[in-house]
């Protein structure tokens, strides 16, 4: 059972281990309309809160369970914290993770001194073969999130929040599964029941927001999105009732919209999140909350983005800022064309960087083409310009 005493008690633990990560006021460039500040796990130890419930929940264990080993299953994040706490407690570690895991979270968590073993798909099906192999061996299975003393050790978060920010109004919080939002709704709400919680998935991987939804738990059929380390399909069972019974509102935010505020952190506030350390960061930036006037704080739960595809990530992010557009605009085959869309273009600011003619597409004259053209932009306002610009000149946006 969780309680308020455990959370005190995984504190006091983790001093040994774990971070009391920074809380700083956020620069503008993520919302206007509240006093934002973040709370920056990404910058804990492993780069992520993970560390917390994982070493409390390792440091409960009785000599008979290390001796016999732990297992877990992760994403990343979880296996690094199973990782390191084992291997400070002188515990042999078995960690089972998808595939699709990050290749630089796989080589971190080898790199702390456990056995990894991946599993073909995502989350759940590394889960499913983990209690296989727990079942084998006997080993101590250690949950990523449904399990009491790893709730605990994320609520540490809750109590450090309130003493970093004692008039904090609201607290917009990552769910996996949901064992970071529950201990921290849960210790907050203890000592402070007027704070709002709110919740956030993506729209690819909305297990606990439909499992609320809809009264009961629900199994998705599939979670799909770049923010691997909430791509759950299933909640806890001790998660959902503690998220029912302590959380305001759960909302979900989309792929393109998470890269957009990994983009505004890196420029404005010069912070590394990885997607799911920046979907609480996308519900602000994009009001999916009713946050204006508030004081609010933005848990960056990680930092362990794959460097493989942060550039796409950031592409991604120009394009949903109205950093970066593509036109197509279908051109009469004569001369002067392009230098007329440039000086269009070039007067209201925009920069080109790439243009491609295609004369193939079918549905257009013999003696015409389609201008494919790339620009860097400062905002979406601008791209309007622009177009209403080439439109106003008789050109034809396709």
């Amino acid at each position: 059972m969780v309680t308020l005493d455990k959370i005190y008690h995984a504190a006091f633990v983790l001093r040994e281990i774990a971070r009391k990560t920074d809380l700083i006021p956020a620069a503008n460039g993520i919302s206007d309309s509240t006093s934002l500040y973040l709370k920056l796990e990404n910058l804990q130890r492993t780069g992520s809160f993970k560390l917390r419930g994982a070493y409390y929940k390792i440091s409960q264990l009785s000599e008979e369970q290390k001796s016999k080993g732990i297992i877990a299953c992760s994403a990343g994040n979880h296996a690094q914290g199973v990782a390191l706490a084992a291997t400070k407690s002188g515990i042999k570690s078995v960690v089972c993770m998808p595939d699709v895991a990050p290749i630089s979270k796989v080589e971190a968590t080898k790199r702390l001194g456990a056995d990894v073993q991946l599993v073909d798909g995502v989350y759940d099906d590394a889960y499913a073969y983990a209690c296989k192999l727990q079942e084998e061996t006997g080993a101590t299975f250690i949950h990523p999130f449904d399990d009491d003393e790893v709730i605990a050790g994320q609520g540490t978060i809750g109590l450090e929040i309130l003493d970093q920010l004692p008039d904090v109004d609201a607290i917009v919080v990552p769910i996996g599964g949901g064992g970071l939002i529950s201990g921290l709704a849960f210790a907050v709400k203890s000592l402070r029941p007027e704070v709002k919680i709110y919740g956030v998935q993506t729209t690819g991987a909305p297990s606990m927001e439909k499992s609320i939804k809809k009264g009961e738990i629900v199994e998705l059929k599939s979670a799909i999105t770049f923010a691997d380390g909430i791509a759950v399909k299933k909640p806890g069972d001790l998660t959902f009732e503690l998220i029912n019974k302590y959380v305001d509102d759960i909302v979900t935010v989309s792929d393109d919209e998470v890269a957009a505020a990994i983009l505004a952190l890196m420029e404005t506030q010069k912070v590394v999140a990885e997607g799911a350390g920046a979907v609480s960061v996308a519900a602000v930036m994009f009001d999916k909350l009713p946050l204006e006037g508030k004081k609010v704080v933005c848990l960056v739960s990680g930092g362990n983005i794959d460097v493989n595809i942060l550039s796409r990530v950031i592409t991604r992010g120009l394009i949903m800022s109205g950093r970066n557009v593509t036109f197509g605009i279908a051109l009469e085959d004569k001369p002067g064309q392009l230098e007329h869309v440039s000086h269009i273009i070039s007067a209201r600011g925009g920069n080109v960087v790439n243009v491609h003619y295609d004369h193939s597409q079918t549905d257009t004259m013999i003696n015409s083409c389609v201008l494919t053209i790339t620009m860097e932009t400062r905002d979406k306002a601008q791209i309007k310009q622009i177009e209403n610009d080439l439109e106003a000149a008789g050109f034809t946006l396709v």
